[in-house]
């Protein structure tokens, strides 16, 4: 007698996209999400290298850069969609201004402007644990 088994794969359903915060259609307003992590400044990009990515155009100020980010996105791209990071972390979403930026841990939080960056700077443990937990309502529509 010969048994067979059959297994039946189940292949989840992607995950919806995160939300982008865009301007024009650019996130980060045509900022270069690497030179904050590459060379810890903000690097306005370049339309020549350009990269679409959840539905959002990326600008990058050169090929390493636009290269580096298409291997490893979720790397290089800013916490919650690019949104406000102390917004989120209160709750709701806001526009950013690319020069008020961080980079914690490895990772790219940018603000609404200055003023909000020195409020987010208080306390940017307890907003990142707080905007951790909002995000996923946030992003879900």
């Amino acid at each position: 007698m010969i048994t067979r088994r059959i297994f039946l794969l189940a292949l989840a359903a992607p995950a919806a996209a995160q939300p982008v915060f865009q301007d024009n259609g650019l996130a980060i307003r045509g900022f270069d999400p690497v030179a904050y992590h590459l060379l810890r400044m903000p690097t306005r990009g370049d339309a020549r290298f350009t990269q679409h990515w959840r539905g959002a155009a990326w600008r990058f100020a050169n090929a390493a850069h636009a290269a580096a980010f298409a291997a490893d996105p979720e790397r290089f791209a800013p916490a919650y969609g690019g949104f406000c990071a102390w917004a989120v972390a209160q709750g709701y979403t806001a526009p950013i201004d690319p020069t008020a930026w961080a980079v914690v841990d490895g990772r790219l939080y940018l603000n609404y402007d200055r003023s909000i960056q020195r409020r987010w700077e208080r306390d940017i443990p307890g907003h990142i644990a707080r905007a951790d937990r909002n995000w996923p309502r946030l992003s879900a529509g």
